[in-house]
């Protein structure tokens, strides 16, 4: 029998407390959502290795929980390459499972923009697709793979979701006790809907309608401002100095608050992105001019806060908290960027990525500024960036790579005591040396974070296959930074002292995502396509040694060149070797393996 009582639990709102025992099962919990993440304790007691169809047994427990962040978060990029609204909610079944209570709906890009607007049908009809078109036609060209042609079976350039998908992504989420933040991102990465609001214009231009043809318009057609954005595009900056932008905005905030309210689900964030805005636009731009000239002491550098502070007030109107990328906190000020107060004290979210090149600290500079942070470290909580440096593993590696460790491996209120590099090539550093004079989170700043939360964008992503292979298992890794208390390694300060139990706790980590979650997701809701790490091997003295990154998975090889299968030799212990090539696999149980290691002989001219 299994009880479920709505009552005073200590900790938090989504605090719980789960016992078994003789009587039953019982739940108790302050909220709703503390009770679902009962329940969903309750189903990862049930070991996948255990299962049986005699039925399903528990072990006798009495658990305490609750999270140590009030924000534990995930954003997916849908702009780069779609995703369709079934993987949506696939998603958001295995964020809820481990715990993930927000979900950043990143739907806007240079690429694509992937939501109903209503009244402005453009967004979706130019925005929406992408595929060949003459240089000066106003539509978005292929992309990261997307092909030639619009919607071409294979292809994920092209998609979007209507007013009743996004309702029903909304209502489903919310069931699941998971906000969904939605992400419109202005003024940089704004290319398709400067796009699309073109296209209006030459549509209403040919009616004779110029008044309306300009309502919604996005860019100065006289501004010869030279610039390009980190992803190399000349045309992706709206001209914040027009009215028609911020009306622009207000429309389709409005249509979005809508959308909420007939879901009858509370919005109480807005990400307005904000990140990326390179140096140049507007400094050539007629209309720019004029606004510069009649305003005192407002320059070009400045003009992407001027943007922010209009639209923090339209945002403000409607209640609604602010959220952006760390550029929204900051400022150009003789020739150095600094924290800007002006929104700081609550009334501006930062999500703050940049945790190189110099940056370790700057997410606590905004904290003890007063702003409320979300941490999402690129060194950490990039997922797309690739596993590791093999010419067959997909991902990006700007920033270097990131594993499921790296998602684990992360002090939120010490950084510098996880921090190992200082850019994206891994060159060791010497951490007391090179964090010395940097600034450490006061008492006060560790108020302000809020939470912490991982990313993935979709450059490289070509369906859900893919998606789940990034994905999974560095959501682990995460969740476990995200709701678990503040692991013993975190606060050591001895670094010798805190690497040995780091490596005590990871293990541990390890044989539980190996050993259990793995087995779990092969067939929690219809299964994921999760990575399975190839073994490490090498050859030393002509013996074979292997070894695998999680507990739990088989290690099978050959040393006839042929690739290896489930059914090939299995490794348990180092083998002698007289011959090479061999090759190595991991699997888990259901055959499904790594991709293929071939060691070299590491000394061949050693003697025996």
């Amino acid at each position: 029998m299994i009880r479920s009582e709505l009552q005073n639990v200590s900790g938090s709102d989504e605090g719980y407390e789960l016992s078994i025992d003789g009587r039953g099962i019982t739940i108790k919990a302050q909220t709703k959502a503390g009770a679902f993440y009962g329940i969903q304790s309750l189903l990862a007691l049930q070991n996948p290795s255990l299962e049986s169809k005699s039925g399903i047994s528990f072990p006798y427990v009495k658990i305490k929980d609750h999270p140590r962040f009030g924000y534990r978060g995930f954003q997916l990029d849908v702009g780069r390459n779609f995703q369709t609204k079934e993987t949506i909610k696939k998603i958001i079944d295995a964020l809820a499972f481990y715990k993930i209570n927000t979900f950043l709906f990143y739907f806007t890009e240079d690429e694509g923009w992937r939501l109903e607007i209503e009244g402005l049908p453009e967004l979706t009809e130019v925005g929406g697709q992408r595929q060949h078109a003459s240089m000066n036609e106003t539509a978005l060209h292929p992309s990261y793979g997307s092909g030639p042609f619009a919607y071409k079976e294979g292809s994920h350039g092209s998609g979007f979701y209507t007013k009743e998908d996004f309702i029903e992504i909304l209502k489903y989420a919310n069931e699941r006790h998971i906000k969904v933040i939605p992400e419109v991102n202005l003024p940089g990465h704004a290319r398709a809907a400067i796009k699309s609001m073109e296209k209006r214009y030459e549509k209403y231009m040919e009616l004779g309608d110029e008044q309306e043809a300009n309502r919604y318009r996005l860019l100065d057609p006289d501004d010869k401002s030279v610039y390009s954005s980190a992803q190399s595009f000349k045309d992706n900056v709206a001209c914040v100095c027009r009215e028609s932008v911020y009306r622009f905005y207000e429309k389709v905030v409005d249509v979005i608050v809508d959308y909420y309210q007939e879901a009858e689900v509370p919005l109480e964030y807005f990400h307005v992105g904000g990140d990326e805005v390179p140096v140049g636009p507007w400094t050539a731009s007629p209309i720019c001019d004029d606004l510069l000239e009649g305003t005192e002491g407002l320059d070009a550098k400045n003009l992407h806060s001027y943007f922010f502070k209009r639209v923090v007030d339209i945002l403000k109107k409607r209640d609604l908290i602010v959220a952006g990328w760390e550029e929204t906190a900051l400022l150009h000020q003789d020739g150095q960027i600094v924290v800007n107060k002006d929104f700081s004290g609550g009334q501006v979210v930062p999500y703050v990525w940049n945790n190189l090149w110099g940056a370790q600290d700057l997410g606590y500079k905004l904290a003890n500024a007063g702003y409320p942070v979300v941490l999402c470290p690129v060194t950490n909580f990039y997922f797309d960036l690739a596993y590791d440096k093999h010419p067959e593993e997909p991902g990006l590696y700007w920033a270097g790579f990131v594993n499921t460790r790296n998602a684990y491996e992360y002090a939120p209120y010490n950084v510098f005591h996880t921090t190992t590099r200082d850019d994206s090539y891994y060159t060791p550093i010497d951490q007391e040396a090179s964090f010395k004079n940097m600034e450490r989170l006061t008492k006060e700043g560790a108020e302000n974070i809020l939470g912490i939360q991982a990313q993935l964008w979709s450059e490289t992503l070509k369906g859900p296959a893919m998606l789940e292979y990034y994905l999974f298992p560095k959501l682990l890794g995460f969740a476990e930074s995200a709701w678990a208390k503040e692991r013993v390694w975190e606060s050591i300060e001895d670094k010798k002292s805190r690497d040995i139990k780091i490596q005590e706790e990871w293990n541990q980590m390890a044989n539980s995502i190996g050993k259990t979650e793995m087995k779990r997701l092969n067939s929690l809701f219809g299964g994921f396509n999760y990575r399975i790490p190839p073994p490490g091997a090498k050859i030393q003295n002509g013996f074979l040694f292997a070894n695998s990154a999680y507990p739990g998975l088989e290690i099978r090889y050959t040393i006839d060149g042929s690739e290896p299968g489930p059914d090939s030799a299995l490794y348990s212990e180092p083998i002698k070797i007289n011959q090479t090539p061999v090759k190595l696999r991991a699997f888990n149980t259901e055959g499904r393996g790594s991709r293929t290691s071939e060691p070299k002989n590491t000394n061949l001219n050693l003697a025996p």
